[in-house]
């Protein structure tokens, strides 16, 4: 078991754990359980696809593409996201949540690949884009805070 390995997911975890932290404060479905676990399982399955199958290179008719078990995350995380998203009294709640899980998979599996600096910058990114916006809908548009029932598109 590589060092390396168990530094990649534990990023991941708490990368995604951090954006979930956010999102608990925001009182929203997804908090930081859901989150840290999405980035942990991310980041472990982009270990799997880049170094898990190591044994089977050079083995005649057998190829290797780590792509293909992270395109599979993706899939995932979209049928994940579909359930957060519902449609109620005329209104779509749910896709700031989505997404959220959505860029959280992504940031893991970026850690899980060894980024350590792109994956923390995106962290940084969504955690701006989610508390400035707040704020800029608070301060300069002086709207009323979002209630914990209620979330962004």
């Amino acid at each position: 078991m590589s060092g390396e390995y168990i530094l990649s997911i534990v990023i991941a975890a708490l990368l995604g754990g951090a954006i979930g932290l956010e999102r608990e404060y925001r009182s929203k479905e997804a908090g930081f359980r859901t989150h840290f676990l999405v980035g942990l399982g991310s980041g472990l399955f982009m270990v799997l696809s880049l170094h898990g199958f190591d044994d089977y290179v050079g083995i005649q008719g057998i190829q290797r593409d780590p792509s293909r078990l992270a395109a599979q995350v993706v899939s995932g995380i979209g049928f994940i996201g579909a359930g957060c998203i519902i449609f109620q009294k005329n209104a779509v709640k749910g896709l700031t949540t989505a997404a959220g899980l959505w860029v959280t998979s992504a940031i893991g599996m970026t850690a899980g690949a060894g980024m350590y600096g792109l994956s923390s910058i995106a962290t940084v990114l969504v955690l701006l884009c989610l508390e400035g916006s707040d704020f800029i809908h608070h301060k300069i548009f002086h709207e009323k805070p979002e209630s914990p029932e209620e979330e962004t598109m």
